[in-house]
């Protein structure tokens, strides 16, 4: 099994656990469907943290082999592994306070 389809089962699977939640009719349960939305959000949020960990690993596995074909640039490699990393973790804080301030 390749690895687009393990994604794209991951994917199907969220989908279908977050169905239940945002199928009830608003206002059906306590509340003022506060729960649907809290489950939009959780669902974005979780599809946020998920890209930024497969581009960080991404990033941190290709410089690692980079370090390991070139060593004299190691540094000059890690370097641009942590901005590029850091550029990384601010969209997604970014995309979490977007998830939280819409819920």
């Amino acid at each position: 099994m390749n690895k687009l389809s393990k994604i794209a089962m991951l994917f199907v699977l969220f989908v279908l656990a977050a169905s239940p939640a945002l199928a009830a009719e608003p206002g059906s349960g306590s509340g003022s469907g506060g729960i649907t939305f809290l489950a939009g959000s959780a669902f974005g949020a979780g599809l946020i943290v998920l890209g930024a960990g497969l581009g960080i690993g991404k990033i941190g596995a290709t410089a690692v082999e980079s370090m390991a074909r070139q060593p004299e640039v190691a540094g000059s490699i890690q370097i641009a592994m942590i901005i590029a990393a850091a550029i990384i973790e601010g969209a997604t804080f970014f995309g979490l306070i977007v998830c939280m301030v819409r819920s």
